[in-house]
């Protein structure tokens, strides 16, 4: 909670003479809620003096960070992706007659993982803030571990669905922890590519998946165990060991790094300090709460995450169901569903080295929303008898919309400052996502059976209105820096706004209180 203790007196500093740029405990910031690294750099001043003197961040450094947390980070996303869609390639595997379901029962088993996805966002953001991101993280990726695992003993629709609802409280921390832990690493304008880099085990789990199941249908139909139920237990436990190893050697910052020494860790948090965005700080501000309900970017940033994702709920949960339907074989659907993994991480690693080195991330959404337009109106209106290939390419092609989300990931976390109003905001953009993925296996009922074309409408109209409601995001925040370009800095000098702008980077001040925080699009 907020008290009067944790005020920051930077009125007063400011007009105060200026101080040595390194002399970081001379310009103590009063408060008893300052962020972690702040204490760290000041408890550490000696590494603080050898950091400047030897410029220790480097390329080396930042290349060893990259080899570091990055396969780490891409592995728990191969997983949570394979697990959660590992329902997909079971129906195609016999999972819906060997459970007897009917009518929608798998459509609501697969909705029901992400409403408990949805619901257990609320916990997360909290307990990401006041526990280590990293721990958290891999003690649900244990979890969901098990969960899938004990999939392979569902034996109704009934068992199904709880099993379902566990993996979905515990998948839901997967990506505002990367969120958090990515941004305590990298400054903005290096977060795209490796955001981009952890969600292209996305895509490599559309390829290994089909593999998988491909593999798995070739099974002996007299096992004592069905193909399918095999491959559920198979997969959990590789999730258990993950998450295991998540554990033991992921560092949710660099003040916890084992592998780093001391002037490497100072150099690393006076680097990413320029995100102004904070990086620990266990003091839950309900006030950064409030500011979150109050603030036009959080809710442009959720409708846009929301409406993206129907699309990804239909992509992930029936694309094979929707192969299929243009009549191929079973094994033949899982192995022709692979393409749609080369597409999801060509596009994704294009859109986060585009961003690296030429910005402008509302046009790249817009950018993949347009393939993935021409892709679903192809799956609506491109009669199935003899056109199957034009078919298939509509599939492909909507599988651009995957690098849109990672875009939206990384946009919450560079925009969004103060360590409570960060980890609330991206809890908030990754239950946005899944009340896309809810609305999006609704589409398909029953009766549209076999060509599910409200469904496939369903992806034409959101994306073309999340490319809509992109550029209103783009026009505000372009509006927003204006506005404080013309106020923030009248009257101050230049020594002023820069000692000012350093203590104000380790304030835990939110992005609308810090006027000199600008939004990146």
């Amino acid at each position: 909670m907020e008290t009067s203790n944790e005020k920051i007196a930077l009125g007063a500093e400011e007009t105060s003479a200026p101080h040595s740029k390194s002399s970081i405990s001379e310009r103590s910031i009063e408060s008893a809620n300052v962020d972690g690294a702040f204490k760290y750099l000041e408890s550490h001043s000696t590494a603080v003096a050898d950091a400047e003197a030897h410029h220790a961040y480097t390329k080396a450094l930042r290349r060893k960070i990259d080899f570091r947390i990055v396969p780490i980070m891409f592995c728990c996303y191969t997983m949570q992706f394979i697990d959660k869609v590992l329902i997909n390639y079971a129906a195609v595997m016999g999972l819906n007659k060997d459970l007897k379901l009917k009518g929608n029962n798998f459509t609501n088993a697969a909705t029901a993982f992400f409403i408990a996805y949805l619901i257990a966002e609320i916990p997360n953001g909290y307990a990401i803030q006041r526990l280590s991101p990293s721990k958290w993280l891999g003690g649900n990726v244990v979890l969901w571990g098990i969960a899938t695992a004990c999939t392979a003993a569902t034996h109704n629709y009934h068992s199904l669905l709880a099993a379902r609802i566990f993996l979905g409280i515990f998948e839901a921390s997967i990506a505002p922890s990367l969120m958090i832990i990515s941004s305590n690493w990298y400054t903005r304008q290096e977060q795209a590519p490796r955001f981009s880099l952890w969600y292209c085990g996305l895509g490599l789990g559309q390829i290994i998946g089909g593999v998988i199941s491909w593999a798995f249908q070739h099974v002996s139909p007299h096992a004592h165990y069905a193909g399918w139920r095999i491959m559920f237990i198979v997969l959990g436990l590789v999730t258990v060991v993950i998450g295991l190893t998540t554990i033991l050697v992921l560092p949710d910052n660099p003040m916890v790094a084992r592998w780093l020494s001391e002037e490497q860790k100072v150099a690393v948090i006076k680097h990413v300090s320029l995100n102004q965005t904070g990086m620990k700080n266990i003091h839950f501000k309900f006030s950064h709460v409030l500011e979150i309900l109050m603030d036009p970017q959080i809710w442009l940033l959720t409708i846009i995450t929301m409406l993206i994702s129907v699309s990804s709920g239909v992509v992930t949960t029936y694309s094979a169901t929707l192969i299929k339907g243009f009549g191929y074989t079973s094994p033949h659907a899982a192995l022709l569903n692979t393409p749609s993994g080369a597409v999801s991480i060509l596009s994704t690693l294009l859109v986060g080295y585009g961003i690296r080195y030429t910005s402008h991330r509302w046009a790249w959404l817009v950018g993949c929303c347009i393939p993935s337009i021409i892709g679903g109106g192809l799956m609506s209106f491109l009669p199935a008898r003899g056109h199957r290939a034009g078919l298939l390419a509509g599939i492909y092609l909507v599988n651009c919309v995957v690098a849109t989300l990672v875009i939206l990931y990384q946009w919450t976390a560079a925009n969004c400052a103060g360590q409570t109003k960060r980890v609330v905001a991206s809890a908030l953009v990754s239950a946005a996502f899944s009340v896309g993925n809810i609305i999006g296996p609704q589409t398909f009922q029953a009766r549209d059976a076999p060509n599910y074309r409200p469904a496939k409408i369903a992806v034409l109209a959101t994306q073309a209105a999340g490319a809509f409601v992109t550029v209103v995001l783009f026009l505000y925040y372009v509006w927003a820096n204006k506005r404080r370009d013309r106020a923030g800095d009248a009257g101050r000098t230049g020594e002023q706004i820069e000692g000012q702008d350093e203590r104000r980077q380790w304030a835990n001040l939110t992005d609308k209180e810090n006027v000199t925080f600008r939004y990146v699009y």
